[in-house]
C-alpha cells in the first residue's frame, strides 16, 4: 500500500520563527505528538518540552537530544516556574489521562488541571506570553441527547460522583483560561480533543485503546470490560497535534475547537475488534475490578461537529485503519 504524503500547508509555520514555544506534559500522548510534528515540519523555533521526569524525557526524545532548537526543562506544573525565560507561547497539555487515577488521585487530577493551569498563565503574565493553548478534553460537554457536540453545546455532568473529577476540572480551567484573558490580557485558545490514540501512551495509560494495544503488541487475545456499547469519535494522535499548531497560530482568541475525526466514529467494542483484526487475535470479555469500574466513563455517545476548527484548514490526515496499524506497529 502507498503512503500518501500529509499536507500541512494550511499552518502558517513560519509565524513561530525565532519563537520559544513550551510544551508541558511533554511525555504524554498529545504534548509528545506535538512535539513530534513540530519538530518533523522543521519550524525554526526553540522547543522547550517540561515533564516531572528528565530521564523519561530524553529517552522519549533522544533523537532530538543533539538539536540546537530543543532543549529539556525539568519539572511539575503543580509547582510555580522557576526559570526565567520568556515564553512567546504556551501549550498545556499536562494532565492525568489515567482513568483509574480518577478513582484513586481525584483530587490530584483537579488540581494539576486548574492549579497547573494556574501556574503556567501566572508565569507568561508575569513574563510577556503572546498566546497561550489549554488541551482541554471533549468530556467538557458531559452526557446529552445530542447527535453531534458543538463548542456552545453543554451536557449533564453529575458533579458528586468521583469520575466528574476530570470534566468538571477541565471545564473550571476553560473559564479561568477565558478569566486571565479577560482579566489580564493574555490570549488564550482552547483545543477539545475527542478520544484520541497513537503509538506513544505511557505506562500508566489505562484507557481502553491503550489496554487494547498493549495486548496486541503482546499477540494476546483483548480483553473488553464492558459492553463496549459506547460510541465514540476517535482521533489518531498525529491529527490532533496538526489540529492543536493550527488552533495556536490561527484560532480565535478566546474560542474553544472541538478535535475530532467525523469519520472515525465507532463504539469501543468495534474498535477492539478492528485492532484485534489487525494483530489475528481475538476479543474476550471479562468483568472489571472496582477501581476499573469507578474511572469508567458514563457517557454513551460522545461525537463531535468539527466544522469550526475545518474552517481554519485542518481535516485529518490518516484513516481509522492506517492510524491503527501505525499505533499497533511502533
Amino acid at each position: 500500500m502507498v503512503k500518501m504524503m500529509k499536507s500541512y500547508e494550511y499552518i502558517p509555520f513560519e509565524i513561530l520563527n525565532g519563537k520559544k514555544i513550551l510544551i508541558t506534559g511533554a511525555c504524554g500522548l498529545i504534548g509528545s505528538a506535538i512535539i513530534d510534528f513540530l519538530m518533523e515540519n522543521n519550524v525554526n523555533c526553540n522547543l522547550y518540552a517540561l515533564a516531572r521526569n528528565r530521564c523519561k524525557i530524553e529517552k522519549r526524545f533522544s533523537s532530538y537530544l543533539g538539536c540546537s532548537n530543543f532543549h529539556i526543562l525539568e519539572g511539575d506544573v503543580n509547582e510555580p516556574l522557576t526559570q526565567d525565560l520568556v515564553f512567546n507561547y504556551i501549550i498545556n497539555a499536562a494532565s492525568n489521562a489515567n482513568p483509574n487515577a480518577y478513582a484513586t488521585d481525584p483530587v490530584g487530577t483537579m488540581w494539576t488541571n486548574f492549579n497547573g493551569t494556574k501556574n503556567l498563565l501566572d508565569y507568561g503574565r508575569e513574563h510577556g506570553l503572546e498566546r497561550f493553548l489549554y488541551v482541554s478534553s471533549g468530556e467538557v460537554y458531559g452526557d446529552g441527547d445530542v447527535d453531534r457536540w458543538n463548542e456552545k453545546d453543554s451536557g449533564y455532568v453529575d458533579c458528586m460522583t468521583l469520575r466528574s473529577c476530570y470534566p468538571t476540572s477541565k471545564r473550571a480551567t476553560e473559564s479561568l483560561c477565558v478569566a486571565f484573558g479577560h482579566q489580564y490580557g493574555i490570549e488564550t485558545v482552547v483545543a477539545r480533543p475527542c478520544h484520541t490514540f497513537g503509538p506513544c501512551f505511557t505506562d500508566s495509560d489505562t484507557r481502553a485503546y491503550a489496554q487494547f494495544v498493549r495486548k496486541a503488541r503482546k499477540q494476546e487475545n483483548i480483553v473488553l470490560k464492558s459492553k463496549g456499547e459506547q460510541y465514540r469519535s476517535w482521533l489518531y494522535v498525529k491529527d490532533c497535534a496538526a489540529g492543536i499548531v493550527a488552533i495556536l497560530l490561527k484560532g480565535e482568541n478566546g474560542s474553544a475547537y472541538n478535535l475530532a475525526d467525523e469519520n472515525a466514529c465507532v463504539t469501543i467494542k468495534d474498535l477492539a475488534e478492528m485492532i484485534a483484526s489487525i494483530s489475528g487475535v481475538n476479543v474476550v470479555f471479562d468483568l472489571p475490578s472496582e477501581i476499573e469500574k469507578q474511572g469508567f466513563s458514563v457517557i454513551h455517545k460522545a461525537v463531535f461537529d468539527t466544522a469550526k476548527l475545518q474552517h481554519l484548514g485542518w481535516t485529518p490526515q490518516y484513516k481509522l485503519e492506517e492510524a491503527l496499524r501505525e499505533t499497533i506497529k511502533a
